[in-house]
């Protein structure tokens, strides 16, 4: 029985790791889909999502069966309910970027902003490719340092969302409230993203450490 337990924490495991690379996937695709106004990658995007909700299903399915069977407890405990968090958080990412894409669809074939905002854009959208590569590294990470942040916030993703916002509210703001409505809403989708990303970071130490989330806030 200990054997087959083992077995389907590691096929959790290997789940979760095959999401976030999806994940990172979907988030190389945004990026060429923004910066280069593609609609054939922002419909990859869309087909990466539908992917990672099936894989987030197929996590929580399991999980909820080990919990329900096995009634695990410690360590093996803390891996189940991490894994079922880590799945909501890369299923979050999946639909933030699916919202991205969506706009790249709806101005096609137009960029989805002025040049300089679009290249904005585009470097948080790069800097989240970053972010979701760390993720699968911590994912798939054997241990860890106790004291170790393991996916630190980018500040360049919260520089350019506050840039942005400030950009979008100026009285020199040219191009409209629907464009400051869009761009306002592409920001925060990249800046919810990285949220989940940095959230999968502590959810991998606490998993490996018992530090819990709250005691982890604000250490960085």
């Amino acid at each position: 029985m200990r054997t087959k337990f083992s077995s389907e924490l590691a096929a959790l495991s290997d789940e979760l790791a095959h999401m976030a690379r999806l994940a990172h996937e979907a988030a190389e695709r945004a990026a060429v889909a923004i910066e280069n106004a593609d609609l054939t990658a922002a419909y990859e995007v869309f087909a990466l999502e539908e992917r990672i909700q099936a894989e987030h299903a197929k996590c929580e399915d399991r999980s909820v069966i080990l919990l329900a069977l096995e009634a695990p407890v410690a360590r093996d405990l803390r891996n189940v309910v991490t894994a079922i968090q880590i799945a909501e958080d890369l299923s979050g990412i999946a639909g933030g970027l699916s919202r991205v894409a969506d706009g790249v669809v709806r101005k096609f074939p137009e960029p989805v902003a002025p040049e300089d905002i679009t290249h904005q854009l585009s470097a948080m959208a790069a800097a989240l490719v970053d972010l979701t590569a760390a993720a699968i590294a911590v994912i798939s990470a054997q241990q860890v340092e106790p004291d170790t942040t393991l996916i630190p916030p980018d500040p360049a993703i919260e520089q350019l969302q506050q840039h942005l916002l400030r950009a979008v509210a100026d009285d020199g703001w040219q191009h409209g409230n629907a464009m400051a409505v869009e761009t306002a809403l592409l920001a925060h989708h990249f800046e919810r993203c990285a949220a989940h990303c940095v959230r999968i970071g502590r959810l991998i130490r606490f998993f490996h450490t018992g530090v819990p989330l709250s005691a982890q806030t604000g250490e960085e």
